[in-house]
């Protein structure tokens, strides 16, 4: 008996040593898969990251999973509640596992036969799927309830209650309670009401079956479970549940900008997000950014280029046409061309179908609905148009009344060569149907690209990279490098004006040849014009663009000088030191050269150009911030003296059109050789543009197409619609700057250096001068007068 009582004891000791050791390393097999966080915001699910305006709009959104991070003081009371109430009642009572919910749930299961109930809490929910697969087994339900029991040690209650809601699939691609809020009612997640708080709580169980998209029926059964489970719970009065049970449901997704508004900027962003916190981050990360890009800019300057590109290439005279259709396929096309009213806004384009041509104009078509395209549109295109062509139309206004045309349409008829009345009646149903009124558009092959930034700050305000998004997503201000041609000339100059030349002084504008001394090869270039001026101030020179003087005074201040004071300015390009260079030979970038004048419109120092302002994470920790990088390259003289230089070409030389704007802007038009390349960049102090045309393929655009015609317009009608947010400013003149006349204008000269200029002015001469910028030359030849 004694050894029998000594053995049972060793068996009981071996056994109880053996449990602890299992249970031990049961532990420590559960506990390894445990997440390293042990505060909430260790939590870092899959989350969308959003990029902002500078005024904190929505530009659009990155993500791999529709996630949106939220804290429950974000969310209404009753939300979190309707959870608790679908999911784990007792959950602030329990420590991670409840056992009665345990038992119950294996009692069905027995009785069916199979797992086919979990008494899950909340807790081993958030361990699931944080960590464990789906399956189905009681191995994986030890596992649960061991990293349940270990997870609520760390977090508390609400901690724990955040991560499941914020991590919680609720179908149609949204993950968490803020994108299904987004998603299914079109609300952020603190503007839901309890009715739709408690259909959101009823889908985790099976969110596809019960999602209200496919059977509505089916959500709206267990939104009435869920709203039962909180009035039994005493978390919602009677009035409260008959009152969310009885509210109507509209369902409803809030729009995603994405890719809608400004693409070309958002691209921009999401390839400098990823060059600097790499893929994975800008997808799963949940950041938060801010940009600097300003809608209205935005929007004016994709409206600006959209339109100066079609003006470009409706001066080429080509077809309108996409494509023309025979009678039997007219009815396919309609069939598949129809856009609601609601996106009809004033210059949306739209294929449409002419189905008459008339003197007054041209009727088309496009799904169930008519549009009239006046004459005056139509004329561009040469009488080209006919009965079965597809056009690209935009949208001028909404359908006038039934018979407003009447008169029109009837009116008497000019007469022909042999005075024939000829016939000039719109379309048959123009009286009797609502017509939109329409343009005729031409989707151009011709590309180009502008940018607009705040030199004060290097805040890019506005980029677009080209006509179309959808057509192209290369960005040609910020990836296409071309020749500027004369856009390049200031730089030329303020080497010049470094190197003892100033506005007054003179140099040849005549026939030059230069002899390359390793090719043997002779070039001769000329001005645009073809002729030459002969002797003329630098000032004049450069308002003119005379190509000829621009190569002397590169020949003599040395091309070294030139090319690196171009790479000084953050040009990039292949600069070799020969004479075509000065011209502006060398392919560069829109960005580069807004980062290059940015010297000019800044006191010498040029600012680098900022997309993202700064980023931070969905915890609002600080991740990255975005700081000028400001260098001195000029002077704050230098600056100044080519300042009211390009003001020069503003006021009198090839971009006199600017003038309309009636206030200081300083620009240098830019045109290459065969018309290639066409090019405006213009400035204030407050806001630097610049804008480019051409083809991708480097070809000529036609005879004329110049900076100051293709390029300039464009810039003109982005500032015309910004322009009137800014007060009048003009360049702050700094210490060392005198003001003398050169040729009966005011130009600023080192102080020291305005010998053999006419005359000397004082501040006050020089703004009665600048007083009216339409004013022509004649006013500072009286204002000489005055002086003498």
């Amino acid at each position: 008996m004694k050894k029998f009582l000594i053995l049972l004891v060793l068996l009981v000791f071996v056994g109880i040593v053996s449990g602890a050791a299992g249970l031990i390393g049961l532990y420590y097999w559960a506990s390894s898969d445990l997440p390293s966080f042990r505060k909430i915001t260790d939590y870092r699910p899959p989350l969308v990251t959003t990029i902002y305006t500078r005024d904190n709009k929505v530009l659009g959104y990155l993500y791999s999973e529709k996630r949106f991070l939220v804290t429950l003081s974000e969310m209404p009371e009753f939300l979190p509640k309707a959870f608790l109430a679908a999911e784990d009642a007792t959950f602030y009572q329990h420590e991670g596992v409840d056992l009665s919910a345990i038992v119950r749930a294996m009692i069905k299961n027995l009785q069916r036969g199979g797992i086919r109930q979990g008494g899950s809490t909340i807790t081993q929910q958030v361990i699931k799927r944080l960590l464990l697969s789906s399956e189905k087994s009681y191995k994986r339900k030890i596992k649960e309830a061991i990293l349940a029991y270990r997870l609520e040690k760390y977090l508390t209650k609400d901690e724990i209650l955040t991560i499941y809601l914020n991590q919680i699939y609720l179908g149609s691609r949204a993950y968490g309670v803020e994108a299904a809020a987004r998603t299914y009612f079109g609300v952020h997640v603190g503007d839901l009401t309890l009715a739709q708080a408690a259909l959101l709580a009823g889908l985790p169980q099976a969110p596809s079956r019960y999602s209200p998209f496919r059977d509505f029926q089916a959500a709206k059964n267990r939104q009435k479970y869920v709203l039962g489970r909180m009035l039994a719970q005493g978390w919602i009065t009677q009035a409260q549940h008959d009152q969310a049970v009885a509210e109507p449901l509209v369902f409803k997704s809030m729009p995603d900008p994405s890719w809608e508004v400004a693409p070309f900027y958002l691209e921009e962003v999401r390839r400098e997000l990823i060059d600097r916190f790499g893929e994975d981050q800008v997808y799963n990360g949940g950041l938060h950014v801010r940009t600097a890009v300003d809608l209205k800019h935005q929007e004016a300057a994709e409206r600006a280029l959209r339109e100066g590109l079609v003006a470009s290439e409706k001066r080429r005279g080509y077809k309108p046409a996409l494509e023309k259709l025979d009678k039997d396929k007219f009815a396919d096309f309609l069939a598949h061309s129809n856009v609601p009213a609601s996106l009809l806004t004033p210059g949306r384009w739209l294929k449409a179908l002419v189905t008459e041509v008339g003197g007054q104009g041209v009727t088309v078509r496009f799904g169930d609905k008519y549009g009239f395209i006046p004459a005056s549109e139509v004329g561009w295109a040469k009488g080209r148009v006919e009965v079965g062509d597809i056009v690209w139309t935009s949208v001028l206004a909404e359908p006038e009344k039934p018979g407003a045309r009447k008169e029109e349409a009837e009116a008497p008829a000019p007469k022909g060569k042999k005075g024939k009345a000829e016939s000039r009646k719109a379309a048959p149903s123009a009286s009797s149907r609502p017509m939109w009124k329409l343009a005729m558009q031409l989707e151009p092959r011709i590309e180009g690209a502008i940018v607009s930034m705040d030199p004060r700050t290097g805040e890019v305000l506005a980029c677009v990279g080209g006509f179309s998004f959808e057509k192209s997503q290369f960005n040609r201000a910020t990836q296409s490098f071309r020749q500027p041609g004369s856009s390049f000339k200031p730089i030329v100059y303020s080497v010049a004006m470094d190197n003892g030349m100033t506005p007054a002084t003179v140099v040849m504008d005549a026939p030059f040849s230069y002899r390359d001394p390793w090719s043997g090869q002779v070039w001769s270039p000329g001005n645009y014009e073809g002729n030459f001026s002969g002797p003329m101030t630098l000032r004049a020179a450069l308002s003119k663009s005379k190509n000829l003087v621009t190569v002397r005074v590169a020949q003599q201040v040395g091309m070294k000088k030139i090319i690196a004071r171009a790479q000084e300015l953050g040009l990039r390009g292949e600069f070799v030191p020969y004479l075509p260079v000065s011209l502006g030979a060398v392919a560069v970038n829109l960005l580069d050269m807004i980062h290059a004048y940015s010297a000019f419109a800044r006191d010498g120092s040029t600012i680098t150009p900022r997309f993202v302002l700064d980023v931070k994470s969905p915890w609002g920790e600080e991740l990255y911030v975005n700081k000028p990088e400001i260098k001195q390259v000029l002077t704050p003289q230098t600056a100044y003296i080519m300042d009211c230089m390009l003001k020069e070409v503003v006021r009198a030389g090839t971009a006199t059109r600017v003038k309309v704007l009636g206030r200081p802007i300083a620009g240098k038009t830019g045109t290459t050789n065969d018309f290639q390349d066409a090019w405006f960049m213009g400035f204030s102090p407050y806001l630097l543009t610049g804008c480019y045309v051409g083809f991708d393929q480097p070809k000529p655009m036609g005879r004329g197409e110049t900076g100051g015609r293709a390029a300039l317009p464009i810039w003109l009608a982005y500032r015309e619609a910004v322009e009137n947010d800014y007060p009048v400013e003009d360049f702050s003149r700094p210490p060392g700057i005198v003001m003398a006349n050169v040729d009966g204008v005011p130009m600023a000269f080192k102080e020291g250096t305005e010998r053999g200029s006419m005359a000397v002015m004082d501040e006050e001469q020089e703004k009665a001068f600048f007083t009216d910028p339409n004013a022509p030359l004649g006013k500072g030849e009286d204002l000489l007068k005055q002086m003498f």
